[in-house]
């Protein structure tokens, strides 16, 4: 039931512009948006300013390039 909210919250952020979504075969890829609007715009800005000093976040994004989903998605299985 997580996952159903997930997307829709996910597409609620896509309309208001603060998300992009791209398909890769079965998986649907979400970044931060190109902030279509003045207010996403400094809403991206800020987060970006906020949680750019938090040690965990700084954690996360350094780990990113590494992660592999299919091998996230087996352990899961």
């Amino acid at each position: 039931r997580a996952q159903p909210t997930v997307s829709r919250h996910l597409k609620v952020l896509e309309g208001a512009g603060l998300v992009e979504s791209s398909k890769d075969g079965l998986w649907v890829n979400y970044s931060l948006g190109a902030a279509g609007s003045p207010y996403a715009a400094t809403l991206l800005g800020n987060l970006e300013h906020w949680l750019g000093d938090d040690p965990e976040i700084r954690r996360l994004v350094e780990a990113l390039p590494g992660i592999q989903r299919e091998i996230i998605l087996r352990k899961k299985t």
